[in-house]
């Protein structure tokens, strides 16, 4: 069994605060409105090493995901939501339930090594898209209990939304 990554969420999901922004993100405007705050996030999730992000007294697991982009060869780091076992993160791209599924899932299939930052962590993965119905619909459901947007992303959209298994 590989090590455990670390995990670090602050604030709670079950707050009064967790539960309106779950709410709020689940609306088109409330996406509109995280997406817009994706940069700044970006920025306080570097300069912390993914130890405070502005979705934290919402109690968000977040990571930035660094991986090579497959047309640049430049490294590109997103935030993203994820959902922990142990041994393994898995990331999803919804992209808000936008029509097109998000680059970083492209430079994944081109290019399956990436980091992860997680509470002050710089961790190299391997990346392995998770291609099973059962076990998609399992993961799916984890991160349906983190936030109710990702139901709305789904609903949204009529692509796939592509699933992720990171291992160190």
């Amino acid at each position: 069994m590989s090590e455990q990554f670390p995990e670090r969420i602050w604030g709670s999901r079950t707050s009064l605060l967790g539960r309106t922004a779950s709410s709020f993100a689940a609306t088109k405007i409330g996406s509109a409105v995280v997406r817009a705050l994706t940069p700044l996030d970006r920025k306080v999730l570097e300069r912390t090493a993914c130890k405070y992000t502005v979705l934290g007294p919402i109690g968000a697991p977040v990571i930035l995901l660094t991986t090579v982009g497959r047309k640049s060869g430049q490294p590109r780091t997103t935030p993203l939501l994820y959902v922990h076992d142990g041994d393994t993160l898995y990331v999803i791209g919804s992209n808000f339930g936008q029509a097109h599924h998000p680059a970083w899932t492209a430079n994944l299939l081109a290019n399956p090594a990436a980091e992860v930052t997680i509470a002050g962590q710089h961790i190299p993965v391997t990346a392995t898209q998770v291609i099973d119905e059962d076990r998609k619909r399992a993961i799916f459901e984890r991160f349906e209990e983190t936030t109710e947007a990702y139901t709305a992303y789904r609903n949204r959209t009529a692509r796939d939304l592509r699933i992720f298994a990171l291992t160190r």
